[in-house]
């Protein structure tokens, strides 16, 4: 009789583990699309304006590429953020709703400042510096904000190393600091889908 018990409890705590693991799958697999689209937006948008600063690629379609590329990612953040919690009430869904938000909130504020700047007489070599650096800073901010909300630290590292190349990257001057762009998004965001898709495909434990 102690054995069956012991087999019925084991194959409880199977099943809800199987349970955890298939919720957990459900929202870590959206994060690892989130940080390709990322890594793709910054490589590609960024390596374009590198290319459009150099004189090989036309300027007006490195911009509107760079758009494109740039609001498709916020968006996907942005829905995938609020999403996060979908299926959870309370504080939690409300912080990932919250999360979510603020990615669309934050990305036009921004943009509101550096057009602001603009119309006061900044030039366009100025603005080429502020807009990627601000954009990595508002991106490192908010991966901190996840990293506080969801106690994840592989957006602690992401957070600080965008950080850190939004506020180098304005010294190395117009032209540079775009490959920096590219080279580092990709690489970051690259390591972010590697990292929550290899968490994914981690073994089963055995009891």
């Amino acid at each position: 009789m102690n054995e069956n018990l012991s087999g019925d409890a084991r194959e409880m705590l199977d099943l809800i583990d199987g349970q955890r693991r298939r919720v957990d799958r459900g929202h870590r697999l959206p994060v690892v699309w989130l940080y390709t689209v990322w890594a793709v937006a910054w490589l590609v948008g960024f390596l374009a304006l590198y290319l459009a600063e150099l004189g090989v690629f036309p300027p007006v379609a490195a911009g509107i590429l760079f758009a494109v590329l740039i609001v498709a990612s916020i968006v996907a953040s942005a829905v995938i953020g609020s999403r996060i919690g979908r299926g959870v009430r309370g504080e939690s869904q409300f912080s990932g709703t919250v999360y979510g938000v603020s990615w669309s909130v934050c990305s036009v504020a921004f943009a509101l400042v550096g057009t602001g700047l603009i119309a006061q007489g900044m030039p366009g070599e100025l603005a080429g510096i502020y807009f990627p650096s601000a954009y990595a800073l508002m991106c490192g901010t908010l991966y901190l904000a996840g990293a506080a909300i969801w106690g994840d630290r592989l957006q602690l590292f992401l957070g600080l190393a965008l950080l850190v190349v939004g506020s180098v990257a304005p010294f190395l001057g117009l032209g540079p600091n775009l490959l920096l762009m590219a080279i580092t998004g990709g690489v970051v965001f690259g390591v972010g889908a590697i990292v929550t898709l290899g968490t994914l495909r981690a073994p089963k434990p055995q009891r």
